[in-house]
């Protein structure tokens, strides 16, 4: 009979320190604190860089949206002139004076040549404050835009009268017809 050899079990026994094998942890999903921390970090960098040019064109938009203005009231009373013979005593009578344009006849009082925004003195629309002085008979009118608060709604302030040209002064606290430089 042959010789038979005997059988030898093997087992791999965990060495410890370097190479050592080790049962893995139960981790829960998530993120950790450190990732979380850096995506903030992102974000609050992204909005440093964004949050300035936000607010310059909030600025922009308002100076334009006064400037717009200044146009549909130098239209309103061009016309308003050719219809009446004069101009505008105020802003309250370019505008609806409390009719409906629709269903009305305008009048010298009750033009409907601006809506009812427009049709206010003062006017307050975009951050800017617009108001509007008649000359002597009517022959003349003057329409100032300041801004409500330098540096937060406006920078500039607007002004025009029946010479249909729009005035700037850069310093946004008073415009003077003449004086400062046209738009």
């Amino acid at each position: 009979m042959g010789t038979s050899k005997p059988q030898v079990s093997t087992v791999k026994v965990a060495r410890s320190g370097k190479g050592a094998s080790r049962p893995l942890r139960n981790r829960q999903a998530g993120f950790s604190l450190i990732e979380l921390l850096i995506v903030v970090a992102i974000i609050l960098v992204i909005a440093a860089i964004a949050i300035p040019n936000l607010l310059r064109s909030r600025l922009a938009a308002n100076e334009s949206s006064s400037v717009a203005t200044l146009r549909a009231i130098n239209t309103s009373e061009i016309v308003y002139s050719t219809a009446y013979g004069s101009f505008s005593p105020n802003l309250v009578d370019l505008g609806p004076n409390g009719t409906t344009c629709a269903t009305v006849v305008p009048t010298a009082t009750a033009a409907c040549l601006v809506d009812g925004v427009l049709g206010q003195d003062p006017v307050v629309k975009s951050g800017y404050t617009v108001t509007y002085a008649a000359g002597a008979n009517n022959g003349s009118y003057t329409v100032t835009a300041i801004p409500n608060t330098i540096g937060v709604t406006g920078q500039r302030a607007f002004c025009t009268d029946q010479s249909v040209v729009i005035d700037v002064n850069p310093s946004g606290t008073k415009c003077t017809i003449g004086t400062d430089p046209p738009l």
